[in-house]
């Protein structure tokens, strides 16, 4: 199995505290390797606990947030990344299986970790610097899972859980997995179903432009929710040189809901009430088929073939009914949307020499979507099935396809033991057709060149610095009608645009990382510039006849900022099992907004966000305990669109929970989330007889949500 620590001889120091009647034992500390890239903690590190699962031997290691989410900016405007881009680039999961990226984009390494028995892990690698040996480029820092090697070797995980909501409804949970090796062949099957269930109840107060009142919306919307998903990831090692993986995913993720709306109207004398129901069904499912075969040569250079193929279809349909006029039907609304991704990649990395390789390759993506839109209102004597009996007010059909191809070349030049630099040149081209309603096509090209800088100053002191260019790729949805992703209850749909841009940007980040002595902690300081060109945000499509918006290209912006994450056990205060954790971030950005022609802040951007918590490992007693705190900083959270502007706030979300071994050697877990309720809120200002600058203020909606505090009880076990 390939293996990336150090390829020289590791210093382990045992060490030992006591607190109290609590022992806190170390078996082993985690190894820095000589070149400073990769910290190593062996199985033997995690002795002293009491775990099931690769997430909880990740739980216990100071900084690992670090490594799960990055420490740069990848997110925001004119990014590529997430798992909603199309076809696999270099960059992606974070997270190694034996040194491999599992091929596939739902079905990716993070994915496995809860699936992944404990007594199954040789060691855990975080690797810091850069190598041609990595399946992943470009990341800050990758997590790598090596697993044991055995001739033959099996283990059963499974977890039962249940969700106790505010409302009462108590609804059960399931996970089971099966993990092992038999000789040349390795096998990782997993199947598990979460509740979901949410009762989200908000009330919302509607004033005129003089300050009159104008109405009042209670609203209660049930989302019953049970994704169930079956995943498997299978290698074979063909022989010393070749090896190959199959890997499979089945989502099923159906999502009914029921909306109770009623409406009280002041400005009628006296006082009218009006109620409404909706019943929505939301049909989701998804499968995923990935596999890869690698060979390597005798001299070291390898090639690397894998192949993608997904799908993902949703089937949903709205309909409203006016309880006050005998459950008459108002609303009529199907969206229908199937995406289909085929993805085919090939790789070869070669050695130039000792202290540098290249590898370079081509993708080929394929993404189809297909989608339509019926929308049917009150009768007005032209009546169709197809819009649920009621008069056809939108009708939409749409096919987009892309056909995608990427060309890469990565150079890898270590120029010492403390230093490196890794080269990136990219070059995209793609045609995308559309056909339906519109008949379009267009062809992109980028060239996407990327710089990577590592010095390690000193074992513990580690700076990274990035120059990238970046093209985002862009939504489908955006070139036909569709549902607005923020509900309003006076819009149901809104315009498409098929002349939409990609937004691209120039990235630029800065990374500091000090480790504190005996692995106590990390501390990551992180300040990024963002060039953004062809911005992608709400611009007008009206008619003659119809004033409306749609997603399209503002022009340019720029954002910054800065970020800092720490971790620490307090160690000096005798106090080596309690794991403090805390992140600050502060970001700044503006675009020129294309109604009112004024500098105002990215759509959605806030002023930044924070995050701070605690665990406490009682290795004695075997009893773990803490909680965690989020949330974002209050202003700048807006959406403006061509008739109405929006400002959203949250509460922090909340997260405690209590974890103990009890009886059959099993792991009980209690959760409260957010016992406080956590209210989302939003102040939305309409404008009538023109745009947000031209017309005139109509009403003020503040509006206020919340889905409850959780409970929840979790029981897990091996075998």
């Amino acid at each position: 199995m390939p293996h990336y620590s150090l390829k020289k001889s590791l210093v382990s120091i045992a060490l030992s505290y006591s607190l109290g009647t609590f022992n806190f034992v170390l078996g082993q500390e985690a190894s820095i390797s000589q070149d400073d890239a990769t910290i190593v903690y062996p199985a033997s590190y995690f002795a002293q606990y009491q775990l099931l699962s690769v997430s909880d031997m990740l739980d216990r290691i100071p900084g690992i947030n670090v490594a799960r989410q990055g420490s740069g900016n990848r997110g925001g405007p004119g990014s590529s990344q997430g798992s909603g881009r199309r076809g696999l680039g270099l960059g992606g999961d974070q997270v190694l299986i034996n040194g491999r990226r599992i091929t596939g984009k739902e079905n990716e390494g993070n994915s496995q970790l809860s699936r992944i028995p404990a007594n199954q892990v040789e060691r855990i690698e975080i690797i810091r610097g850069t190598s041609g040996e990595l399946d992943v480029r470009g990341a800050t820092q990758l997590i790598n899972i090596v697993l044991l090697e055995a001739e033959s070797r099996s283990s059963i995980a499974y977890e039962i859980n249940a969700d106790h909501l505010h409302d009462g409804e108590i609804k059960p949970g399931a996970k089971l997995s099966l993990s092992g090796q038999n000789g040349k062949l390795d096998y990782l099957i997993s199947g598990e179903t979460e509740p979901r269930w949410e009762n989200r109840k908000g009330f919302e107060s509607s004033f005129l432009s003089n300050g009159q009142p104008n109405d009042t919306v209670f609203r209660r919307t049930i989302t019953d929710r049970q994704p169930v998903t079956f995943s498997s990831n299978v290698g074979y090692q063909i022989s010393g040189a070749d090896v190959a993986h199959l890997n499979f995913q089945y989502n099923q993720n159906d999502a009914p809901e029921e909306l109770d709306r009623v409406i009280t109207d002041y400005l009628n004398s006296p006082f009218s009430i009006k109620s409404q129901f909706e019943g929505i069904s939301n049909e989701s499912d998804f499968w995923e088929l990935g596999g890869d075969y690698e060979h390597t040569f005798r001299g070291g250079n390898r090639w690397r073939g894998l192949f993608i193929i997904n799908r993902k279809k949703d089937d949903r349909t709205r309909e409203r009914f006016d309880l006050n006029e005998n459950n008459q039907k108002d609303i009529f609304l199907n969206t229908f949307n199937q995406y289909e991704e085929e993805i085919f990649r090939t790789s070869y990395s070669l050695n130039l020499s000792q202290n540098q390789d290249l590898e370079f390759g081509i993708e080929r993506a394929q993404t189809t979507l297909e989608s339509s839109l019926r929308l049917g209102l009150l009768p007005d004597g032209s009546m169709a099935s197809e819009f649920g009996g009621l008069t056809p007010a939108n009708s939409s059909n749409a096919v987009v396809q892309e056909v995608r191809y990427e060309g890469f070349a990565i150079h890898n030049w270590q120029f010492n033991e403390r230093m490196s630099l890794e080269s990136t040149l990219i070059y995209e081209e793609s045609t995308i057709k559309q056909s339906g309603d519109i008949s379009k096509e267009r062809d992109f090209s980028f060239i996407r060149p990327k710089v990577d800088y590592r010095f390690d100053i000193t074992p513990s002191l580690q700076l990274r610095a990035t120059i990238e260019k970046d093209v985002a790729q862009l939504s489908f949805n955006d070139f036909t009608a569709n549902i607005p992703p923020i509900g309003d209850d006076d819009q149901n749909t809104f315009a498409g645009n098929p002349d939409i841009r990609q937004e691209q940007s120039w990235r630029y980040d800065l990374n500091l990382e000090y480790r504190f002595d005996e692995d106590n902690g990390v501390i990551n300081t992180n300040i990024y510039y963002q060039d953004l060109e062809d911005l992608i945000d709400r611009v007008d499509v009206s008619t003659s006849t119809v004033l409306q918006s749609a997603n399209g290209n503002i022009g340019d912006g720029k954002r910054h900022g800065g970020s800092v994450d720490s971790s620490y056990r307090l160690t000096s205060f005798n106090l080596p099992q309690l794991l403090l954790t805390a992140r600050l971030e502060l970001v700044n950005g503006s675009a020129t907004d294309p109604f009112l022609n004024i500098e105002r802040p990215l759509q959605r951007q806030g002023k930044g966000s924070y995050r701070y918590g605690f665990r406490y490992d009682m290795g004695s007693r075997n009893i773990s305990y803490g909680v965690n705190f989020s949330g974002t900083f209050d202003g700048d959270q807006l959406v403006y669109d061509i008739d109405k502007i929006e400002d959203y706030y949250m509460e922090d979300f909340i997260m405690a929970f209590l974890e103990l071994q009890g009886w059959g050697g099993l792991i009980y877990r209690f959760e409260a989330t957010n016992p406080h309720e956590q209210y989302r809120c939003r102040i939305r200002t309409r404008y009538t007889g023109g745009t947000i600058a031209t017309g005139s203020l109509s009403e003020i909606e503040d509006s206020c949500s919340h889905a409850g505090e959780k409970y929840a009880i979790k029981i897990r076990g091996t075998f």
